[in-house]
């Protein structure tokens, strides 16, 4: 297991689940759950492994009922697997199932993208924009890990736009069982330069109000990486 300290670890939860101003109060359970997550995610804990509940709870300084509640949730969101006489373990990378999750998000994100082009006001492409902003500076930092977060955020933002909590819940479960290739893949500049560009294209049809420029941005972004992930398996 990848030695994270408790410090790094709880600094480096997760953009999307955990803002700022209400970190102080999530539930040890949930500070687990954001924790093991994000190992996985990073491959800090890599597809595979055993998870040791008293190592995790030393790692992360929680106690081992939370541990073992996260690792129960993390279960449900097909994250980690039980293995006879091996215990839970993470679940490893399917390149089957990557491609099924992409199949997926390309009918579910580009519904979502459609319905915030044709809603669009100046908040949501306003948002897109910053968060491209700081993309683009972490892209310059080569900090995998922030642009990992970013395109999590930005993809959130886009469905949230739908006002649909199922549709929010689904891809986000979605871009979470496949950020562990999206973190893998993700090896080089060109390859961040790309996913800035493509970025751009979809937010400059949201502020266009064009749903079909939306859509064939968002199509062409996620078939990107179908093609990255694909060149890679």
């Amino acid at each position: 297991m990848a030695a994270t300290s408790n410090r790094a670890v709880r600094r480096n939860v997760t953009l999307l689940e955990t803002p700022k101003d209400a970190q102080r109060h999530v539930s040890l359970r949930d500070q687990a759950y954001h924790a093991i997550k994000r190992l996985i995610i990073t491959t800090g804990l890599r597809p595979g492994e055993i998870l040791s509940e008293p190592a995790l709870s030393t790692q992360l300084d929680i106690g081992r009922t939370p541990i073992r509640q996260a690792i129960d949730r993390l279960l449900n969101d097909g994250l980690v697997e039980v293995m006879p006489r091996k215990g839970t373990i993470v679940k490893p990378v399917s390149l089957d199932e990557i491609l099924n999750i992409i199949d997926a998000r390309i009918v579910n994100e580009t519904f979502c993208v459609r319905v915030a082009a044709e809603r669009a006001s100046t908040e949501v492409p306003a948002q897109l924009r910053r968060n491209l902003e700081a993309m683009r500076e972490a892209a310059q930092a080569r900090d995998i890990e922030t642009i990992a977060d970013l395109d999590q955020a930005f993809h959130a933002i886009i469905a949230g736009s739908a006002r649909n909590p199922v549709m929010s819940d689904l891809l986000r479960n979605l871009h979470e069982r496949s950020a562990r290739m999206w973190f893998i893949s993700l090896s080089t500049n060109e390859q961040h330069s790309r996913i800035c560009d493509e970025h751009a294209a979809i937010v400059e049809g949201i502020a266009r109000q064009d749903p079909d420029a939306a859509e064939r941005a968002m199509r062409a972004h996620i078939e990107s990486f179908r093609a990255n992930i694909t060149r890679q398996g």
